[in-house]
């Protein structure tokens, strides 16, 4: 029999198979030998053991479309990654991170601001400014509002997103308006640091309409680079390849080298100067990792 892991939690797995329904799992023993770790969104082969308390075992694990470390799910077509516009201001770095680590994967992302009855026009269309040209659908919703929702819709349509965002940015006020049937839990905004308590935690496979499906994330607040040097980091910054054949030194990092192309762009407003900081500082910072290791 086969199904599809919808929910993992301390060990157990949550897996629906048609016509059945909802199985509570326990992968076999030789998962733990083979260190092999089950994932929300594996199709996998089960052995029903009981089927009036439907619990059975994990057996086996199908070929994966591709799998996330950060979040750790697999099978997905795409990414929504939701920042709010305000309350807590967007931490750009975080964002950037979490681009890098989609891109990694071949997994192409869609930014969602979150909270936009808090910010004007302008401060929305700066957002914009900063993203869109790097090749990424940007949208602006209000969960509070409920205004923007058809377009998240529209994005999700007939594919398997997984969404993801730090704490605090109403993610899950969204998944609740785009799943009901989710009733998720929405916690108050933390007013002494700004941030949201991760209400979020466990990763969860939700229907939303045909063949359209979201998985939820524990809510993050940093991530680390990791399997990347500092000579590839520019491979990740899609707007820099342009600007790249400029450059007068091959191999040039964009950071001190003179008659430099992308710091060209820069000067000429061509080239965010937020995308451009965050990229310095992870340089640097992947530099550094480097020298003490």
């Amino acid at each position: 029999m086969q199904g599809k892991i919808v929910k993992g939690i301390a060990g157990f797995y949550y897996v629906y198979a048609a016509g059945m329904g909802i199985i509570e799992c326990k992968p076999k023993g030789i998962f733990r030998k083979e260190k092999i770790k089950p994932l929300v969104g594996d199709n996998v082969e089960i052995e029903l053991l009981d089927s009036r308390k439907m619990k059975g075992n994990i057996t086996g694990v199908l070929t994966r479309k591709n799998e996330l470390i950060r979040p750790a799910v697999a099978n997905v077509d795409q990414a929504l990654v939701i920042f709010a516009a305000d309350k807590p201001k967007p931490n750009f770095n975080l964002l950037d991170r979490f681009l890098i680590t989609m891109e990694q994967r071949q997994v192409e992302t869609v930014i969602c601001f979150n909270k936009q009855d808090l910010v004007g026009a302008d401060e929305l269309d700066n957002l914009r400014a900063i993203y869109g040209p790097c090749g990424y659908q940007v949208l602006s919703v209000s969960a509070k509002m409920q205004v923007g929702l058809g377009e998240i819709h529209r994005v999700l349509a007939g594919k398997t997103t997984t969404v993801a965002g730090p704490s605090g940015v109403g993610k899950s006020s969204l998944i609740n308006l785009l799943s009901p049937e989710a009733d998720m839990e929405t916690g108050e905004l933390s007013g002494k640091i700004d941030r949201g308590r991760h209400t979020t935690r466990h990763s969860q496979l939700l229907y939303i309409d045909k063949d359209t499906y979201i998985m939820d994330t524990p809510g993050f607040s940093s991530l680390y680079l990791t399997e990347i040097d500092k000579e590839d980091l520019g491979r990740y910054f899609r707007e820099f390849e342009a600007y790249e054949p400029y450059c007068r030194f091959q191999g040039c990092s964009h950071t001190h080298e003179p008659d430099c192309g992308v710091k060209a762009a820069l000067a000429q407003g061509k080239v965010s100067p937020v995308r451009y900081e965050d990229y310095v500082m992870l340089y640097e910072e992947l530099k550094s990792v480097r020298k003490y290791n």
